[in-house]
Formats: C-alpha cells, structure tokens, sequence
C-alpha cells in the first residue's frame, strides 16, 4: 500500500505552533509536502501605478518564509518554495509527489477567496481535493453564539455577545517531528528585486524594528511582557502606550503567531501581575475577528456605498493632494511625522491611522480608496479585513458609527506619540490641539 502524502499550502499562517493543517497533516498522512508560493499577483502595480506589496512589507514577507523554513527544519522537514501563480504550481507539485489531498486556511476578503476558488478548480481538474480549515480567528466560527448571517452589525453587539457567549479554545501544540517526501529541488528564497521590488530606502530608526517569522514574534511577544507587566496602570495614556508598544500586529498577519496564542498569554500575564492595562490588547484581537466575520458575511458589500446619494464628494485636484498625503508634504507637522514614520518603516499605530485616514477623507476630501490602497503597499502588517474595513468607517459607508474614532480632535496631550518620528515636532504641539493644525492647512 503506497503511503498517503499532504501538501500544505501555506499563505497567511506562518509558524508550526498552533497551526491546525500542519498538526492534522501529520496526523492523518504518513508524509506532509509543505509549500510555499509568492504569487506574482500580489506583486503587481495597482490602479495608481505602485506596487500592490511594497518593498518594506515584501521584505517582512521573505524573512517570514525563511523562519518556516528554518522552523520546518528544524523536525525533521522541509518547505518547497516556489514563484509563480498557485493554480498552476501546485497542480503540478500534486503530481509529482502522488499527493492525496491538499491543506489550507480558508481567507475571506475577495482576491485571497478567488485564488482558493482557482486552485481548486486546478486541482479537482487532477482529481484532488482542497480541504479548507479555520485558523485565522481567535473565536473558531463554529463556537459564535450565531450563525454568519445573523453576526450583528455593530461590533458593540458583536462584542457583548461574543464575550458573554463564546469562549477562546486553547491553543494546539508545536509538532515534534514531521516527515516529508524526498524534495530535490526545494527552491530558494526570491529577492525584492525578482519580485520585482526596489530595496527600501534605508532609515537607522526602522533597523531592527521588524525582523519576520516566528521566532520574532515569539520574541516580541516576550519583550513586550517584560516591558509591561510591572508598569504603572490607571492612567489612561499609559495603558494606551503600552498596548500599542507591543506591534504584534505585523507577525499576526501572516500567522506568524496565533490570535489564540496572544490570548491566551496576555491572560496569564494579567493573572501573574494584576495588569489590565492589556484590555485593549485583547479589544484589538477581538476587532480582527469582527472584520473577518463581516467580509465572510457581506463580502464586498461591507465596503462599498449603499446608495449613490451617499457617495462621498471628492476635491477636484485630489490628486496633488493624495501625493502630498503620502509623501509627507502636507505642511501638517503630525500628519506628514505619521506619514514619513509609515513609508519608512511599514508601521504607525492604531491612532495614527486613524488620524491620517479622517485627514484624508474628511479634511483633503480624496477617495478613500486611494488611501486603502496606500496603506495595502506599505504597511507590514496589512490584512486585508482590517485595512478596508477600517478605511471603509472612516470613510461612514457601513453601519458600525461606534468605529468611528474621533481621534483627530484629541488633543495633542492625549495622542500616542513614543516615536523619533514625532519627536522632532511635539514641542510645536505643546499648547495646540490637532484640529487647530487642519484647521490651518497649508496645501503648498
């Protein structure tokens, strides 16, 4: 009797911890044919002639491949990594290692669900089945307390339900050992410039920030612990700061490390320490599932106008001042720090996308999308739920008001602003709220 061989494809799900296709694999197959593909898609330019992943975030990318790789490895496997359209890479992988069947982590928004949608149809053509799984949530869809289509709307219901209702399953192992086939050609790993990206621009405050892969989101995770966990709580922008300082969200995207397992861990912390100054750590994990849970449930529908006479009015030359937007140039001291903070390292917090995001809509009156689109090239931790959801509420095209932060009028006082990048104007803030500043918009 021949032996049963797996092929996992791994996209968005980046470790061997708590990884439920690796574990069942293992389980039900004698070998597991691991394989990774950077599709030529996500590499293309967009509308605007940029590229859809940028050279920060692809970088990221690579170093996180490479830690499975090392990861996988280190039990006894291997990763196969390929470049090239996964409808057609696969297929052929399938055949020439006699898979039976093939793994993967179901996604939700629209382009990752079509390149499913491909591959299967590829693989049914050879007899071969895709088995989806759900391992991108911290709340496993079949333990909500309603089914999709009655999710609630407004994530103030969502959340009261969920939380009375549900609970967080525990995490699942790290593998000991795996098996693979004999793999001759495993493949190596591309550069920026055969993804046909340019090498970011070099800036000494971004090195080190962001090294990916597991074992820096373990790492991370650690630091951030060791940072927090005997820190002064009750006061409201401490316990803010330090939530954010954890920047966990950037391996969380790729499945580096699980929702479940940051959960998990922040609990024990919190019962170690008596800290809760990590409730809106877990506020935030709790967002990424409503977004998810909102694109399985309405798909595009949750990010587009409802009717024409709610489409928002656009600045004529909003061109020129999207370009000045992103390149810093607003003439706005927070909004331009925030901006070269973002192009040059992928990564600004919560708050500061908020206020860049409504300075954009609200105050320069550009197209939303031209912002999401921004934001999908350059940040690190991109997911593509979060992003266009957010930018959808801030754009006041959906239902849920409650997401509608009015950051941008905080004073500066009350803004997150631990950063080299808003260093340098701060003392220009000292006495002035942020709306002041919009207020006096210098459009150059």
């Amino acid at each position: 009797m021949s032996d049963r061989t797996i092929l996992i494809w791994f996209r968005n799900d980046l470790r061997i911890h708590d990884n439920e296709i690796l574990l069942e694999a293992i389980r039900k197959a004698d070998k597991v044919l691991p394989v990774y593909c950077f599709d030529p898609y996500y590499f293309q330019t967009n509308l605007s002639g940029n590229p859809k992943t940028g050279g920060v975030r692809a970088r990221f990318l690579i170093e996180s491949v490479a830690d499975l790789r090392k990861n996988l490895q280190a039990i006894g496997g291997e990763l196969i990594i390929r470049v090239g359209n996964p409808a057609e890479i696969l297929p052929q992988l399938a055949e020439e290692f006699q898979v039976n069947e093939v793994y993967h982590h179901r996604e939700v928004a629209h382009e990752e669900t079509e390149i499913s949608e491909q591959v299967e149809t590829a693989l049914w053509k050879i007899r071969l089945n895709l088995k989806h799984f759900i391992g991108h949530t911290l709340y496993h869809k079949e333990d909500l307390p309603f089914p999709i289509k009655d999710i609630p709307d407004s994530f103030a219901t969502f959340k009261k339900k969920i939380e009375r209702d549900s609970t967080v399953r525990p995490c699942l192992g790290t593998p000991g050992a795996v098996t693979t086939p004999v793999i001759n050609n495993p493949g190596d790993l591309p550069t920026l410039r055969q993804l046909g990206l340019d090498e970011p621009l070099y800036d000494p405050r971004s090195e080190g920030v962001f090294i990916g892969g597991e074992t820096g989101a373990l790492y991370q995770l650690e630091k951030f612990f060791l940072s927090n966990d005997h820190a002064e709580t009750g006061k409201g922008s401490r316990t803010l700061q330090a939530v954010h300082a954890s920047k966990l969200s950037a391996w969380i995207a790729l499945g580096c490390i699980s929702m479940r397992h940051v959960y998990h861990e922040v609990l024990k912390h919190q019962q170690l320490t008596h800290n809760n100054q990590y409730n809106s750590m877990l506020l935030g994990l709790l967002w990424r599932d409503y977004f998810r849970f909102m694109f399985k449930k309405h798909g595009q529908k949750f990010i587009a106008a409802k009717s024409n006479s709610e489409q928002l009015e656009f600045a004529i030359n909003q061109d020129l001042l999207f370009d000045r937007w992103k390149n810093g140039d607003t003439g706005v001291p927070l909004i331009d720090a925030i901006m070269h903070e973002l192009n040059a390292t992928g990564y600004i917090n919560h708050q500061s996308r908020q206020t860049t995001a409504g300075f954009l809509v609200n105050e320069l009156k550009v197209d939303w999308t031209k912002g999401a689109d921004y934001f999908e090239e350059k940040l690190i931790d991109y997911s593509p739920a979060s992003n266009w959801g957010n930018w959808a509420f801030i754009a006041g095209i959906n239902d849920a008001h409650e997401s509608r932060y009015q950051v941008a009028t905080k004073p500066s006082t009350e803004l997150e602003t631990k950063s080299e990048f808003i260093d340098t104007w701060l003392p220009l803030l000292k006495d002035l709220d942020c709306q002041e500043h919009f207020d006096h918009l210098a459009v150059k």
